[in-house]
């Protein structure tokens, strides 16, 4: 146990140091973004005997070492390519060889849009941890955020909860809460990560109510 903590003592200011200069892209996947997911990571690892904290601890902080903008055509690829670029940036930094496919496999998996079953117990955690982070205060903080980095609308003017309409959250970012973010928890892989995940999704189902009643005026 000694061991391990000093390994993840010793490697964390080193995998910072490997993204702290990372400053393009999406402001939404910052260097804040990384930690919050390793103290989600950490919430899951503290009831799931037998993961490998190291290569959990290398995935959460590198997976958006390619952090491309959210309107680049390539941005479905991301996760590989951060996936490529780690294994090599963690081979010259000295990072355990044994470990460098597992963080890799865990990277590629962490993205929605990607598709990638994750194969380990590993993945499984840092893909769980990364969608934490889009739900809760922070998660709609950040959904907004990229709204407006996009040039989105708010929400549709009369009909904001896509009653008799299509929902489209490339045009409302309201649509998105919807479409993509209240299906999270039921994506959620480990137990730890779906009691936290339907936490987050009631603050997100307590705002959209709450602000579609001021939108129309309620």
């Amino acid at each position: 146990m000694k061991k391990s903590l000093g390994l993840l003592s010793s490697w964390r200011p080193k995998l910072i140091t490997l993204v702290s200069n990372n400053d393009e892209g999406d402001r939404a996947h910052d260097l804040n973004h990384l930690e919050r997911v390793w103290g989600n990571a950490l919430q899951i690892l503290s009831s799931a005997p037998g993961a490998n904290h190291l290569v959990v601890m290398a995935a959460c902080y590198l997976h958006d070492i390619v952090n491309l903008p959210k309107s680049h055509p390539n941005r479905k690829n991301a996760s590989c390519l951060s996936a490529a670029r780690a294994k090599v940036e963690l081979a010259m930094a000295g990072f355990p060889a044994e470990h460098l496919d597992a963080v890799a496999h865990a990277i590629e998996a962490h993205s929605f849009s990607a598709g990638i079953s994750p194969e380990t117990y590993e993945a499984e955690i840092v893909q769980d941890a990364d969608r934490l982070d889009a739900l809760g205060a922070v998660g709609l903080a950040r959904m907004f955020h990229v709204g407006g980095q996009l040039g989105r609308c708010l929400a549709h003017g009369a009909d904001p909860l896509g009653k008799d309409r299509s929902l489209d959250d490339m045009r409302y970012t309201l649509d998105h809460i919807e479409n993509k973010l209240l299906r999270l928890p039921g994506t959620m892989k480990t137990p730890q990560a779906r009691r936290l995940a339907q936490g987050r999704a009631e603050v997100l189902i307590r705002f959209r109510d709450q602000f579609v009643a001021e939108w129309m005026g309620m």
